[in-house]
């Protein structure tokens, strides 16, 4: 029997302050918040965060402070203030037009905030860790 216990290596990589798993987990909540599932018919591809908007203040705080997540995380990886100010300004953005009834849910549906934010960090990591990147084939 082991002394020590060992994560699965699925796991693993979401775990941690390296550059890698921090990429894996944004990457992952960005999937989450934009891209969950597609919509019959149209093929548009749609996630909590649109989907969390339809519930009155409680949808968008909740998306709000998964947005500001990856806030948390760019800051980790020493992003410039500026570049945090800009990021917190679209997730801001996002959640004052997405918490007008009916006019944001459309908004939520159009304005990807997080995709915005996610590139924003991956521009980071390329140039600072060019490591983590990641080919996609």
């Amino acid at each position: 029997m082991a002394d020590k216990f060992e994560m699965p290596p699925f796991a693993a990589q979401f775990t941690g302050n390296h550059p890698v798993a921090v990429r894996a987990r944004i990457e992952a909540l960005e999937k989450l918040l934009e891209r969950s599932f597609v919509i019959p018919g149209i093929n548009r591809p749609v996630g909590l965060d649109a989907v969390a908007g339809l519930i009155p203040v409680a949808g968008d705080a909740i998306t709000a402070i998964m947005g500001l997540y990856l806030v948390w995380e760019a800051r980790n990886l020493g992003l410039p203030k500026w570049k945090l100010w800009k990021m917190a300004g679209v997730v801001g953005i996002d959640t004052l037009l997405g918490s007008v009834p009916v006019v944001g849910d459309v908004f939520d549906f159009l304005f990807r905030s997080n995709s915005m934010n996610l590139r924003t960090i991956k521009k980071h990591l390329d140039r600072h860790h060019p490591e983590t990147r990641i080919i996609q084939g």
